[in-house]
């Protein structure tokens, strides 16, 4: 019956009834496309909204009577209502998809990937030195996709080790599986009980010194000072005990005494080999960084992921900048302080400091094993 009523069909109505069909499919198509793809649309802004910092903590706590209103979004002129695709009732906050310890779109998609990332202790520190490029390195290296750093000095092994590790691990930064744990707090490497503190919470950690001309340290230490303390005495006078250029060293005085780097070197190489160190020459840090963190990236066993293409030198600050990070895309220099105009050092005092501390640099070099080429 089918077939004689196929049949009785003229070529042109089966064509129409084709070209209907067609149609029919074609519409269909389009609005459930639209329809899918506005309700994705609604829930990235609802589950990847802006997060508070990492140092704000919002605690969401509903009881059992309240109810967690889902979010309505209106789609080809019709009211829509997004639920959570579980009976859990306690609302988008408390599933930790409003809440986040970090705000960048990284890790609002890994949350969503059902990845949570958590707080670990380091697995890396940037011990010191003073005025010799730590902040450099540390933002250098945070280029890394799986280097995670705190963004300030804690301080824990020098001023706050009596709070507990615990303490230490809330400032940490949080991170997934894979990624380094990182801290910079350039005082610990002149801290006597540094080392041991350091060893007790892991003996595996590793190491990161920048070390520079201690010279050119100590003036850089002095112009920082002065910068804050504008009645302050002239570097000669500081730097000797009678005043005077040509004098005695005052290896008392804290710009000069971080500079003798083999005298605290000895201490941290009493708890960690040589191995778990490496140390990072500050000038070439500013001449090439791609090559120093390139190195740094070979001591954590990371893979080379900073190159030259994310540096480029800023002539007036004479310091390379960044051209990209994960905070910021676009191109920028590590801050106003960086790459200070240091005061005019009477020549005398400069080579009477660097008699003071050849025989030091010596022994540092012999210490690490590598030759700095310092005056």
């Amino acid at each position: 019956m089918v077939y004689k009523w196929y049949a009785n069909l003229s070529n042109r109505t089966i064509a129409i009834t084709i070209v209907v069909c067609i149609c029919m499919l074609y519409v269909s198509y389009t609005f459930n496309t639209c329809l899918i793809s506005s309700i994705n649309k609604t829930w990235k802004k609802v589950c990847g909204g802006k997060a508070p910092q990492a140092h704000t903590s919002i605690t969401t706590m509903t009881t059992p009577t309240e109810e967690t209103e889902a979010p309505q979004i209106k789609i080809l002129g019709s009211i829509v209502r997004i639920v959570p695709l579980t009976d859990d009732s306690s609302g988008f906050e408390a599933k930790g998809m409003l809440n986040a310890s970090d705000g960048s779109p990284k890790y609002r998609f890994l949350r969503q990937q059902g990845l949570r990332p958590s707080r670990h202790l380091p697995d890396a520190l940037i011990i010191g030195v003073k005025k010799s490029g730590t902040r450099a390195l540390l933002e250098f290296i945070r280029l890394h996709p799986d280097v995670r750093a705190a963004g300030c000095e804690v301080h824990f092994f020098d001023r706050h080790y009596a709070k507990g590790l615990h303490w230490y691990r809330h400032h940490m930064p949080p991170t997934i599986e894979g990624q380094i744990t990182m801290e910079k707090t350039p005082s610990y490497f002149i801290t006597k009980e540094a080392p041991k503190r350091v060893y007790h919470m892991n003996p595996s950690t590793k190491l990161l010194v920048v070390v520079r001309d201690p010279v050119t340290r100590a003036i850089s230490d002095y112009t920082q000072a002065r910068s804050k303390k504008k009645d302050m005495k002239r570097f000669e006078e500081l730097a000797f005990l009678n005043g005077t250029s040509g004098g005695v060293v005052d290896t008392n005085w804290g710009p000069v005494k971080i500079g003798v780097y083999a005298k605290h070197l000895e201490r941290w190489l009493e708890y960690f080999p040589l191995s778990q160190l490496i140390f990072v020459s500050g000038e070439r840090l500013i001449a090439d960084p791609a090559v120093e963190i390139g190195r740094v990236q070979d001591f954590l066993g990371l893979k080379r992921v900073v190159n030259e293409k994310h540096f480029y030198f800023n002539s007036t600050k004479g310091f390379p900048c960044l051209l990209k990070s994960e905070e910021r895309s676009s191109p920028h220099c590590l801050g106003k302080t960086k790459g200070r105009n240091h005061p005019k050092i009477e020549s005398q005092a400069i080579e009477r400091l660097r008699e003071f501390y050849r025989p030091f640099n010596l022994k540092f070099y012999q210490l690490t094993g590598i030759n700095f080429g310092w005056p």
